[in-house]
């Protein structure tokens, strides 16, 4: 028993003289409290057409991840090489495929750093900065080309993979065509587009259009672009 009391206050004396508890305890609070934040705002405000509720979810793990680990190594230079040498063969393939989501992930892995660092202070007057910035630029910058009640959503599963054919079918029908993505099949192409239709008789004319490119296209309109999928 003695010498398991001497171990726990061996290693709660040197935890305290790198990071005192109560600050230990304030850091992880307001880099979860920050990364909370940033998932109700992206999901608010973000423009992917990905699922952005389960993307999010990831934000308060990393956020609070990256704080343990500025933590645990800050005060060692050992553990910070070995952490380089452990990352180096360490492969993330995770599917990024929107710049959107690899910012708000640098901007939740800069929340952890700063609480790793022991600048609390630091973290929330950023945090609140860049987030208004991010709002006043949205604000201003996103000029409606077209009726917010007039937007679809269409989506084109075909074993047809002439992109160029498909896309002026689209633009012959509808005043405006925005491709949001394009995924490569092992036959074919599956794509997302934005779209403004005039009028129910686009609709059909591009219903009828797409699935004669062949019997195994598949097409999904959806009104307003802007849910979350």
């Amino acid at each position: 028993m003695d010498l398991i009391q001497k171990l726990q206050e061996q290693y709660i004396a040197e935890f305290n003289n790198n990071v005192p508890i109560d600050e230990f305890l304030l850091n992880i609070l307001v880099v979860a409290l920050l990364a909370s934040l940033l998932r109700v705002y992206y999901i608010r405000y973000g423009t992917t057409i990905s699922n952005r509720i389960k993307f999010a979810n990831n934000f308060l793990p990393l956020a609070l991840a990256t704080l343990l680990i500025i933590m645990i190594v800050k005060s060692s230079i050992a553990l910070s090489l070995g952490l380089v040498g452990a990352l180096s063969i360490v492969r993330f393939r995770a599917a990024i495929k929107d710049p959107e989501e690899l910012t708000y992930l640098f901007l939740v892995i800069g929340i952890g750093l700063a609480g790793g660092a022991n600048q609390p202070i630091l973290a929330i007057v950023a945090f609140l900065t860049i987030l208004a910035i991010l709002f006043l630029h949205k604000l201003f910058t996103s000029k409606e080309v077209f009726k917010k009640e007039d937007r679809l959503f269409v989506n084109i599963n075909t074993d047809v993979d002439d992109f160029k054919k498909i896309s002026k079918l689209l633009s012959d029908i509808f005043p405006y065509v925005d491709l949001k993505r394009m995924d490569t099949l092992e036959n074919g192409l599956d794509l997302s587009f934005i779209c403004k239709a005039e009028s129910i008789d686009q609709i059909a004319n591009a219903k009828e259009a797409i699935t004669n490119l062949s019997k195994n296209t598949k097409l999904s309109i959806v009104d307003q672009p802007d849910f979350i999928v």
